[in-house]
């Protein structure tokens, strides 16, 4: 006989309903914060935080560098996926990281370089402006494309056309970008070189990048500003391609594996905690008290809660394991919260698998979650890898899952069988660019933290009351008993 039979069934998302609390002034919904932990550091000292709950799945189909970006610029973070090569997927983050979010480390030439090859590098980079330095780095000068003819200039020396130092807006230690874009709307120059107390330089700043910065008010910056950007890992190649990806300066790193409940993953974790103990470590997936307890002893400092709730995976139709999303969020939360009061430590949970609509957010949200990992949801969108096509008068994208064939032709890597799948291929709607569907969301969640009167996140696990609700009740809570006309779906506008 089984070691345990649990009679009672296991719970999803779906049902389960918010009740309202006390709205208060202070739950008005543009006070509302989404500010949470995405994993805690290893020395202790706090967590890498994100200012949206919402991360991209470890999928082909999902997070690659344009998602990467754009979500980063909305301040979540995507998962790169891990099912291509080492450098393939160390490139991919590496755009990430190199992205101009605000402060940029430029690429530099000395005083002494002919004008064509700054022209030449100019033509392999894709941009045109060069700081001049000297051998300790000093700040000499600034060339760009307009200060030069290549015809006439070609075989001159840099320091015959820049624009001197002494000719230069800069400044001097800033750290804060409203404070350079001060400095750069009373000069007549695009970018702003910023430089120490020993005028030794430091970054550039450009104003597109601070006009960007200031449409995406909640962009989320490492401590060099730059994008935030997680790399997944599986649990067979992890010594070769976690080298890599620390050299691409990946912010955190996830352990990719429908069962995280495994030997494999421990030695994966302790292998990066051992290597790299500055590095941020996502462990999963489990789904039990008993698999959460197992990764955060091995190392973890996040851990991914679910298994095979996602709307591509059929891993508890093939194997019959599984758990509902909700039954799992549930136990693993509390072991967190129990391990918090014991030592003082939080480990960020991950709910990750079978979350379709912004109301399964926000109840997996005050379940205990920290964040939810989607695919479906940004599969749909422009910055996902797969083109978009027109089928059955709609347009739709491809979607398909690590444990489907399509992603296992490159190597079985996430499962360790090869006899069958546990994922499948299709189609999802195509739903524009991400910028136009994310602030609905997070709109709907926060409305719903502002009915349940909770500010912050933090106060949405302490304050939400959760209710089961009856199939009949789910029934009403929809539209019903009403004629409704035909609902052909409209075709999208191209842009």
């Amino acid at each position: 006989m089984a070691r345990k039979i649990s009679t009672e069934p296991s719970r999803t998302l779906a049902e389960f309903r918010l009740l309202p609390g006390l709205t208060l002034r202070r739950h008005s919904i543009e006070q509302i914060s989404l500010t949470t932990p995405l994993a805690e550091f290893p020395d202790g000292s706090g967590h890498l935080m994100l200012n949206i709950p919402l991360i991209s799945a470890a999928m082909q189909a999902v997070s690659g560098p344009r998602m990467g970006i754009a979500l980063a610029r909305q301040g979540g973070v995507a998962c790169i996926f891990c099912s291509q090569s080492v450098q393939d997927q160390a490139r991919m983050v590496a755009k990430v990281k190199n992205h101009k979010a605000g402060f940029v480390q430029p690429r530099t030439v000395s005083p002494s370089t002919p004008i064509h090859q700054v022209h030449q590098l100019g033509e392999s980079l894709g941009f045109s402006t060069f700081p001049v330095v000297d051998s300790h780095g000093t700040l000499l000068g600034l060339v760009t494309r307009n200060d030069y003819d290549l015809g006439r200039h070609g075989q001159l020396p840099v320091s015959e056309r820049m624009i001197p130092r002494s000719s230069l807006s800069v400044g001097i230690d800033i750290q804060d970008l409203r404070q350079a874009n001060d400095i750069l709307l009373e000069s007549h120059h695009s970018g702003l070189p910023i430089v120490d107390g020993n005028d030794k330089l430091l970054y550039l700043v450009f104003k597109k990048d601070i006009r960007n910065h200031t449409d995406n008010p909640l962009e989320v910056l490492d401590s060099r500003k730059r994008l935030l950007s997680v790399a997944a890992v599986n649990t067979h190649d992890y010594r070769q391609r976690v080298p890599a990806l620390v050299r691409a300066e990946a912010d955190a790193i996830a352990v990719d594996s429908s069962d995280g409940h495994s030997v494999y993953q421990q030695e994966t974790i302790r292998f990066i905690a051992g290597e790299y103990p500055g590095i941020p470590i996502i462990g999963g997936n489990i789904i039990t008290a008993e698999g959460f307890r197992f990764l955060v002893e091995s190392g973890a400092h996040a851990v991914k809660v679910g298994m095979g709730g996602g709307s591509i995976c059929i891993t508890q139709e093939q194997k019959g394991t599984g758990r509902g999303l909700a039954t799992a969020l549930m136990e693993v939360c509390d072991a967190r919260d129990r391990l918090r009061e014991r030592t003082g430590r939080y480990i960020p949970i991950i709910a990750d698998g079978g979350i379709v609509t912004s109301k399964d957010m926000v109840v997996a949200l005050a379940m205990g979650a920290d964040t939810v990992m989607l695919g479906r949801y940004f599969a749909r969108m422009d910055e996902s890898p797969p083109q978009k096509l027109m089928m059955d008068n709609r347009m739709v994208k491809p979607y398909w899952g690590e444990g489907a064939a399509r992603a296992r032709q490159w190597k079985t890597l996430r499962y360790r069988h090869g006899s069958f799948e546990e994922g499948v291929e299709g189609f999802v709607d195509y739903a524009g660019p991400l910028a136009s569907n994310i602030p609905r969301t997070l709109a709907k969640i926060r409305a719903s933290m502002s009915s349940c009167g909770a500010a912050s996140l933090a106060q949405l696990h302490d304050h939400a009351q959760l209710e089961l609700v009856s199939p009949l009740s789910i029934r009403e809570g929809k539209v019903h008993d009403i004629l409704m006309p035909p609902n052909d779906p409209p075709l999208p506008v191209l842009h």
